[in-house]
């Protein structure tokens, strides 16, 4: 099966350079180009793609924007937001959006087509970079948690009904590993690896384990 991806980057030269990766790339189908954010939106809904690879940085309405109008009129599309922007507020509204992954300008062209597989098989995709940024900036104790870190995990995790066990396997998801991986980590059997992983997903009100990992950086729940 082909995967139809659309590419909306302003930048010439990397857009050229993304356009000659993709159409050599096996399984991937390079349907259209776009160079900004409105022409983005408009080949979205005219050509129902299957992954759009989305700068942020984009003239007339940024990536973060029309990650979000795309997601409106086509909640199924697969986005994933390739940029030099690293900022933690970046990520977080990349996802808060919609966006099912994100990856640096400066990842290998095998790193960027495994992305691509990833998103548009719901995996989701987080740049290496960036979950270190994010998991690090969230691990900073506050006055509050140190103060009582017991009580204030405790309470996140009744704001969301997460077991225990369920916390054990979103704190693997967060580390990146697979069904077959959390299986052997946690040593249970890949259905149930599984199970938990909808279980989490459906709690934590999202779609993609990229979301979900978010969100448990973002509420603090690994």
């Amino acid at each position: 099966m082909m995967i139809n991806v659309l590419l909306v980057e302003d930048h010439e030269l990397y857009r050229m350079g993304l356009s000659m990766l993709l159409d050599k790339a096996e399984g991937i189908n390079l349907l259209s180009e776009a160079a900004d954010g409105i022409e983005g939106i408009k080949k979205a809904r005219e050509l129902s793609p299957d992954v759009i690879l989305m700068d942020i940085g984009l003239p007339n309405i940024d990536g973060i924007e029309a990650t979000q109008r795309i997601k409106d009129f086509n909640p199924d599309v697969k986005i994933l937001i390739f940029t030099s922007r690293d900022s933690e507020n970046d990520v977080f509204e990349s996802f808060k959006a919609g966006a099912d992954g994100y990856i640096m300008k400066g990842a290998t062209p095998e790193q960027t087509i495994s992305a691509i597989k990833s998103v548009y098989e719901g995996i989701g995709w987080i740049d290496p970079s960036i979950a270190k940024m994010v998991f690090s900036n969230l691990q900073k104790p506050s006055p509050q948690i140190v103060s009582e870190p017991e009580p204030a995990k405790a309470g996140r995790k009744n704001a969301y009904g997460l077991t225990e066990r369920e916390l054990d396997v979103l704190e693997a998801m967060v580390e990146g590993l697979t069904n077959p991986q959390i299986a052997e980590k946690l040593v249970i059997t890949r259905a149930t690896a599984k199970a938990h992983v909808h279980s989490i997903l459906q709690k934590l009100c999202v779609t993609t384990r990229t979301q979900a990992t978010v969100t448990a950086l973002n509420e603090g729940l690994v």
